[in-house]
C-alpha cells in the first residue's frame, strides 16, 4: 500500500486585496485564523507590503492566497465556489448578508428543493460562495 502525503489546498489569487479578504473571511467563521503572511519588499515583484504568500484557515480548512503582481485577463468565476453548510438559520442569514454586501447575489435565499434554505453570492472580492441550510 502506498501512502500519499499529498495535500490539496484551495489557492486564491487576488490583485491587492488578499489581506483585506483574509481578515474579512476569518472574522466570519469560527476556528479561523491567518497563519502566515509573507509580503513583497521594496525591491520585490509586487507592490511593497502586499501579500506575496499567505496561509489562513476558515472553520479549520486551510487556504492559501497571494496578491498577484501581474494583471491577468481572468478573475474568480462562480464555476468554482466555496460551499458552506450552515447549522442554523441565523448563521445562514448572517453569512449571506456579510458576503453579499458590496457583492452580487447569484441566487437569493430561498428553498430550491435541495435544502431548507440556500443562497449563492459573489463577494466583494469576486469569490463565489454557496450557503446551504440542510
Amino acid at each position: 500500500m502506498i501512502v500519499s502525503t499529498q495535500k490539496i489546498t484551495t489557492f486564491l489569487m487576488f490583485t491587492g486585496q488578499a489581506e483585506e479578504a483574509m481578515t474579512f473571511y476569518t472574522s466570519l467563521f469560527p476556528d479561523s485564523e491567518v497563519r502566515s503572511v509573507t509580503r513583497y519588499g521594496a525591491d520585490g515583484q509586487g507592490a511593497e507590503g502586499t501579500v506575496q504568500h499567505a496561509t489562513f484557515t476558515l472553520a479549520g480548512q486551510e487556504f492559501m492566497c497571494i496578491d498577484s503582481p501581474v494583471e491577468h485577463a481572468f478573475g474568480f468565476t462562480p464555476s468554482v465556489s466555496l460551499f458552506v453548510t450552515c447549522e442554523t438559520e441565523e448563521e445562514l442569514e448572517r453569512l449571506f448578508a456579510a458576503l453579499s454586501e458590496k457583492g452580487q447575489t447569484l441566487m437569493p435565499l430561498g428553498a430550491y428543493g435541495f435544502g431548507t434554505r440556500f443562497g449563492w453570492v459573489n463577494d466583494r472580492f469576486g469569490v463565489s460562495w454557496q450557503l446551504n441550510l440542510p
